[in-house]
């Protein structure tokens, strides 16, 4: 069904799970107007693109897991503020033994979402706050490692953010930004600022916040198959778009006007992008000197790639030579092939380093699935690090779609070993790499669903601090090494 989506774009294709009914998931596979249904929204011409049971398959099988994902959001959502609390009743009352003894003397201490001790599932599953002491500034190393660990600490709550980056790292906190959402109607996306330090800063890092175990929205989001064209960019996903400030119906306009506000119903909302730039600016005007560094986690990565291509839509040429650079860590795919060669360009022109990191059997860069028809594809180099955390640049990660029936052996054997890895890791490398007993649960989850586990944080701070030291290869020559 038309939709106002052509004020912004011409093109447009949108799966909307929460309209369709249980006989839409059988007309998805014989139906001929499937434009004419209300889940199926898409500009002219596009309808006829999708024809053929594979490509239908696809968008049934994204249209079923959302709708599962609906259905159990709310379950989903206690279920993950119960075990939360579970993981941090041990923290709040001096560990697991006097927690014991706490409840037998009826004195157990509830922990407090608020508290600054209080840590997110992800926070819980790698209980490291420090940064690597044996990593300098001007280590080849160094933004890499900071960025994963500003990434890794954006699940978190704002008081733990401010006294690990205060007190632990010796850095300034600049805030945790809690971000609109207009197509969403709520406050969807979080990501944290801070600076090297308080006076003259040469580094202000930017982390958006990931895709929480138990967030069935973000899940959603990252299964989703829709997709806007934006003119000389390319198809770029619809739903990270919309959790970065798209503006409802008019795309991205270089500022929000009154006009816009009133329409969104948010005049006293903060959108992503806009707010981020606006800080950045603000900023980076008191230091010509001063660099930013723009990171995240999962969809906290796609976010993060994609902020740097609206400031390259803008032309903000003053923040993109301020840009050192954009890290990602388990990103799912942003585009099609178009959006990868027009970010390449200009990443190149402006000096721009973009390093995409994937661990193992990650299943979550490889998603959405990679189809001619449905446009997703990564673009430039994959940093490629095994379970032995070797590193290798590859065009593309192995078993791009995860879903192959010839990986699943191999996937299996490898979650075994990682498994094993995790009490023999410590013997060898120091406490610092001990992993906390969540982790251990997770990583038995992982022997169920190869690759979950593989997503976690702690393999991608890991590859930080042992992997090999990688470098871009010469046909992407104009982005500095790492």
């Amino acid at each position: 069904m038309a939709n106002n989506n052509e004020e912004f774009c011409k093109d447009y294709f949108e799966l909307k799970a929460q309209e369709a009914s249980y006989f839409d998931f059988i007309r998805i596979f014989y139906s001929s107007n499937l434009d004419k249904r209300n889940f199926f929204d898409v500009s002219i011409g596009v309808t006829s693109t999708i024809r053929g049971f594979r490509r239908r398959w696809l968008i049934f099988i994204s249209i079923v897991l959302q709708r599962l994902l609906l259905w159990f959001k709310n379950p989903m959502e206690n279920l993950g503020s119960f075990i939360e609390l579970l993981q941090n009743y041990p923290s709040f009352n001096g560990g697991f033994i006097q927690l014991f003894f706490n409840i037998l003397q009826g004195k157990v201490v509830r922990p407090e979402k608020s508290s600054e001790k209080f840590k997110s599932m992800i926070g819980n599953l790698d209980l490291r706050v420090e940064l690597d002491k044996k990593i300098k500034i001007g280590d080849i190393r160094y933004n890499r490692h900071v960025s994963i660990m500003a990434a890794k600490l954006s699940y978190e709550n704002e008081a733990l953010n401010k006294t690990v980056i205060q007190q632990h790292w010796q850095m300034h906190f600049l805030g945790l930004h809690n971000f609109w959402n207009a197509y969403e109607e709520q406050y969807s996306t979080q990501a944290i600022m801070f600076q090297d330090k308080i006076e003259d800063p040469n580094l202000i890092v930017v982390a958006f916040r990931g895709t929480s175990p138990f967030n069935a929205n973000a899940w959603i989001t990252d299964i989703d198959l829709s997709w806007y064209e934006l003119e000389g960019l390319g198809k770029i996903h619809a739903g990270f778009m919309k959790a970065l400030g798209l503006q409802k119906p008019i795309g991205w306009p270089k500022h929000i006007n009154q006009e816009a506000q009133e329409q969104n119903n948010s005049s006293s909302k903060e959108f992503a992008y806009y707010k981020i730039r606006e800080e950045l600016k603000k900023i980076l005007s008191k230091n010509d000197k001063a660099k930013f560094i723009v990171t995240g986690h999962s969809l906290g990565g796609a976010l993060a790639i994609l902020f740097a291509s609206i400031l390259i839509l803008h032309e903000e040429e003053w923040l993109l030579d301020k840009l050192e650079g954009v890290y990602t860590f388990g990103q799912p795919r942003v585009g099609d092939e178009q959006f990868g060669k027009f970010m390449m360009e200009k990443l190149k022109k402006f000096d721009v380093k973009y390093y995409r990191y994937v661990y193992c059997n990650d299943m979550v860069p490889r998603l959405p699935y990679d189809d001619k028809t449905l446009f997703f594809k990564h673009f430039g180099s994959c940093l490629f690090y095994n379970s032995l955390y070797y590193g290798k640049v590859l065009e593309e990660e192995p078993n791009k779609n995860y879903f192959s029936l010839l990986w699943v052996l191999p996937k299996v054997l490898n979650a075994v070993f990682e498994l094993i890895r995790s009490f023999i890791l410590p013997w060898i490398k120091g406490n610092d790499y001990k992993q906390s007993w969540s982790e251990i649960i997770f990583r038995m989850v992982g022997l169920i669903i190869p690759g979950l586990s593989d997503h976690g944080p702690v393999d991608y701070v890991n590859l930080t601090r042992l992997g090999t030291n990688l470098h871009l290869p010469q046909s992407q020559e104009g982005l500095k090494q790492d």
